[in-house]
C-alpha cells in the first residue's frame, strides 16, 4: 500500500498537512488547505521505503 504524505514548507518549518492512503486527495492539494504555506512537497512511501518525491506547488 502507498501512503502519501505532504508537507507544507513556511519560513518557521514544515509541517505535514496530510498523511494517508488517499492519492486523489493527496494530489489535489493547494496552498489553501494548508494556511500560510510557501511550497508543498509530496513523499510516497510503500512498504516502508520513500518510493519518490516532488513538490507539488
Amino acid at each position: 500500500m502507498k501512503i502519501y504524505v505532504v508537507l507544507a514548507f513556511t519560513e518557521d518549518g514544515m509541517e505535514n498537512v496530510y498523511v494517508g492512503s488517499d492519492e486523489e486527495r493527496a494530489l489535489a492539494m493547494t496552498l489553501e488547505d494548508a494556511e500560510g504555506a510557501d511550497a508543498l512537497f509530496v513523499e510516497i512511501w510503500e512498504d516502508g521505503e520513500k518510493t519518490d518525491d516532488y513538490r507539488l506547488i
